[in-house]
């Protein structure tokens, strides 16, 4: 296994406390060439991101209608990071392996620990179920989509339907709805401290 300074990966936008974190399977060899997270125009995680009440804050804190990839290294100052499960980079997720997953799972389960947000979003039931076998040694349920029983800590677990235009189950209307439900949770967080 390579380690991470071997191969150039997207950074980490984590910082302690952070409301939300975003977390990918793993970044594309588009998005790390270009150097955000969801870089390639077709991916639906910036449009369904800007339609949703989740991005309010930011939008109107930028003064802007719509986020782009750009704006990907900006969320932390409104309380939302980004990471991945595993990290080296793949032009598709079906080039990762379980050795991938055994390697990086526990680096970033440390990472979870360390900057401890409050609710971690999972993009895709692909990068959720190695993470709750491997990391959580979950082994007896299968992974839905919302709300998860279990945590890190601190940190409560959420799943959204991957963005990626392969995920051809979900419109965009649907992704939006998803980030919807998440700023929902993300509130009965907050109302409960």
């Amino acid at each position: 296994m390579k380690e991470a300074q071997e191969f150039a990966t997207l950074p980490d936008y984590l910082e302690p406390g952070l409301d939300l974190v975003f977390v990918g399977i793993n970044p594309g060899l588009y998005s790390v060439a270009q150097g955000h997270y969801f870089a390639r125009k077709t991916s639906r995680f910036w449009p369904a991101f800007s339609a949703s009440k989740l991005s309010q804050s930011m939008r109107r804190g930028l003064g802007l209608n719509t986020l782009t990839p750009q704006q990907d290294a900006l969320l932390p100052r409104f309380g939302i990071g980004f990471t991945d499960v595993v990290k080296r980079p793949t032009a598709n997720v079906s080039e990762l392996t379980i050795k991938d997953f055994d390697y990086w799972i526990p680096v970033f389960l440390k990472k979870l620990k360390h900057y401890k947000p409050g609710v971690a979003c999972f993009h895709g039931i692909m990068g959720f179920r190695p993470f709750l076998k491997i990391g959580l040694k979950c082994l007896r349920r299968e992974p839905s989509l919302g709300a998860q029983p279990e945590r890190v800590g601190d940190t409560w677990l959420f799943v959204v339907p991957n963005p990626s235009p392969a995920n051809a189950h979900f419109r965009l209307a649907d992704q939006v709805a998803w980030y919807d439900r998440l700023d929902d949770f993300l509130a009965q967080r907050r109302s409960m401290t």
